[in-house]
């Protein structure tokens, strides 16, 4: 700590929901005081205060603001910042600065800055210019980590540290020779033997055999397509070099400091360099960031499934959102203000799905720099603005609900998804390049969705009692043991979903032989000898009178019963959708993307013969989610659409303050929260 005398006030109430302090939610932005002088850091931290915040993060990018030159640290600001919050009951979530590295240092160590895949360098200028793999890199963060924790590791502010920030949404695959080098250790330590790595990759393809391990080098740009599992190898390692980043950190805060560690996550559809499968049991904390993607047809939905899988990260307990926007973005094509009310419905979203605290980037709008223009609580118009209304609203809702603090969400359905799978399905070479992983993840998510079934997302061969049915959308990639945990699960009585191009490579990228779905033949009681993709813009009828598209495939009973068949095409009169009695339980396949109308027909016959009862009747365009503490539930209905819409629930409403006996109308875009005791409702 600094030899500076600090003053001592009480300690800000934060939640102990997710281990920072007393009950009650966070409600919380990112602040860089670092953009501003002195005189406004006053006035942000009184606005900060009436808007409720009662979480700030700081020092996100405060690298060459606290380490101006090699060595040198200057920490005044950052005390008085720290204090200027501790004084205002505002706890600090304090990051270790270390996302972007300084001018002087690429500077002087020009070696640290990462390659992209065809040898060239990326320069500094923009954000995370820095090789995951650099030992001087490491070297240098580490030093300015043990600096500030060193500084403030036991100062009362501090309830979180926050590693970094967002590692690898720019840098996660670097293929310069530092990293080439760190590739064949991650290899040596996987495979042991070169003859073993030889086997792995299937290296007697295209005269790839390797005699040596110096003769390895990460997947850069060829001529032709890559060798597959080499590349999904290289993603394997590139995810770990990080999380061994994240760890290096971790290590010297933890030697220092008892407070809780963590990093933001960054669950999005757009980014999906890091399997947090790996990554999560590593975190004191689970923290998400999300950010609505308007470039998606039905956005607020791949929000809903970025809580509920940001839920799985958490093993079902609460979780702290760490950055979300209160209205528009800066780096899409087209980034669209919210709409009024949208933004505290974005917010409950994440709260009904388990977060226990939700934060915004940023505090302040800033008026330089690429995010000029990214919406802020405290926008560019200032307190006379929707914006800043709005977050004050959400701010005050947010210190009512309280209570919910620590309660959680239970699911009887589960999806299974992978970060491998989802590497190995969208790589070259594959029978569609229109077949993408996370579209049929987010498709059967979609249909559950709307018919108000709660899903938790969970990781291949997690456990799976005490679900009814599980739903494992186009898992490509799965080893034996994981595919066994479900056709286990499907004998014992479970049921189970499982869509097309699914079980068809083991772990090495290896197509299991005797027809495909491979890992899933058994389970489904069916074989397919070959795959018929459709185009863009071709679809086959169905027996059913529904529509398929994007897959179809030469599919032969082995036991399953045809549920509907192609009614025309090349495979007419063979079995599309399939149903088999395994064990106790039942398997059902989709050999094609049925069309939305149908798929929610089926999901709900599939989910009543399991047994998934849905929470409620659920509206077109409402969303409906339940958290359940040791006495209460909290149901979450959320109006999507521009119309009223009704409901049922009874209990008390924490939104409007009133009692709800029977029917209510949930005005367009708003939001209800009925709290029941369970012994009376």
């Amino acid at each position: 700590m600094t030899s500076r005398t600090l003053v001592t006030y009480p300690e800000p109430p934060l939640p102990s929901a997710v281990g920072l302090g007393t009950a009650g939610l966070i409600y919380g932005c990112d602040y860089n005081p670092e953009q501003w002088g002195p005189a406004t850091w006053s006035e942000d931290v009184a606005l900060m205060r009436e808007a409720g915040i009662n979480l700030v993060a700081i020092n996100i990018f405060g690298w060459s603001h606290v380490e101006p030159r090699d060595g040198e640290f200057f920490f005044d600001d950052l005390d008085t910042v720290i204090e200027l919050l501790q004084s205002n009951g505002i706890g600090v979530n304090l990051g270790t600065g270390t996302s972007s590295p300084p001018p002087w240092l690429s500077t002087r160590h020009p070696e640290i800055l990462p390659q992209v895949a065809d040898g060239t360098t990326r320069w500094p200028g923009g954000r995370q210019a820095w090789c995951p793999s650099s030992p001087v890199f490491r070297d240098r963060a580490l030093r300015l980590v043990e600096a500030t924790v060193q500084r403030y590791g036991s100062h009362p502010a501090v309830k979180l540290w926050h590693v970094s920030n967002e590692l690898g949404c720019h840098n996660a695959l670097c293929y310069c020779d530092v990293s080439a080098a760190a590739f064949r250790r991650w290899l040596q330590a996987r495979y042991a033997t070169i003859e073993g790595l030889n086997e792995a990759w299937g290296t007697a393809f295209w005269s790839q055999r390797y005699s040596d391990w110096d003769e390895i080098l990460p997947p850069r740009a060829t001529l032709s397509f890559l060798n597959p599992t080499q590349n999904i190898d290289f993603s394997r390692f590139s995810s770990d070099e990080l999380l061994s980043y994240y760890q290096a950190e971790a290590a010297v805060l933890r030697e220092h400091s008892t407070i809780p560690v963590t990093t933001n996550f960054m669950v999005t559809a757009h980014i999906r360099t890091q399997d947090y499968w790996q990554w999560a049991p590593k975190m004191d904390l689970i923290a998400n960031d999300h950010y609505l993607d308007n470039r998606l047809d039905v956005p607020h939905r791949e929000l809903s499934f970025s809580a509920d899988a940001t839920r799985g990260l958490a093993s079902g307990q609460p979780w702290l959102l760490m950055e979300h926007s209160t209205s528009a973005v800066n780096w899409q094509p087209l980034n669209r203000a919210k709409t009024p009310g949208e933004m505290m419905r974005n917010s409950l979203t994440h709260v009904a799905r388990g977060a226990d605290g939700v934060c915004f980037f940023q505090w302040r709008a800033s008026v330089q720099g690429t995010e000029k223009y990214h919406s802020a609580v405290l926008p560019h118009a200032g307190v006379d603005s929707r914006v800043w209304r709005e977050s004050v609203e959400l701010g005050a809702l947010m210190g009512r609900l309280g209570e919910v603090a620590g309660s959680t969400v239970h699911a009887d359905v589960a999806i299974v998804f992978s970060w491998e799978a989802w590497w190995a399905a969208d790589f070259e070479a594959h029978p569609s390049s229109e077949l993408r992983y996370l579209d049929q993840v987010q498709q059967l998510y979609e249909a559950l969705w709307s018919m108000g079934v709660t899903a938790d997302i969970v990781k291949p061969g997690a456990a799976l009692d005490g679900y009814r049915l599980v739903v494992v959308p186009s898992l490509y990639l799965v080893s034996d043991e994981d595919a066994a945990v479900i056709t286990d699960f499907v004998a014992g009585g479970g049921h189970a979903v499982i869509s097309f191009f699914s079980g068809i490579v083991d772990a090495d990228d290896r197509v299991r032989a005797g027809g495909y779905p491979g890992a899933f033949r058994e389970v489904l009681g069916v074989r397919s000898e070959e795959f018929y993709p459709l185009g863009t813009d071709e679809t086959v009828s169905l027996s059913d009178g529904s529509t398929g598209s994007l897959w179809s495939e030469l599919l032969h009973l082995t036991g399953a019963e045809a549920w509907v068949t192609y009614a025309d095409g090349p495979l007419a009169g063979v079995p599309a959708i399939t149903r088999n009695a395994h064990g106790r339980g039942v398997g059902w396949y989709l050999a094609t993307a049925v069309d939305p109308a149908a798929l929610i027909g089926l999901l709900a016959t599939i989910t009543a013969e399991a047994g998934v009862v849905p929470i409620g009747t659920v509206a077109p365009g409402a969303e409906v989610v339940r958290r359940r503490s040791q006495e209460r539930d909290y149901i979450f209905v959320l109006n999507h659409t521009d119309q009223p819409i009704h409901h049922e629930f009874r209990g008390f409403d924490l939104v409007t303050q009133e009692s709800v006996d029977g029917f209510a109308s949930v005005a367009p875009g708003g939001v209800h929260i009925i709290r029941q005791d369970r012994k009376t409702s």
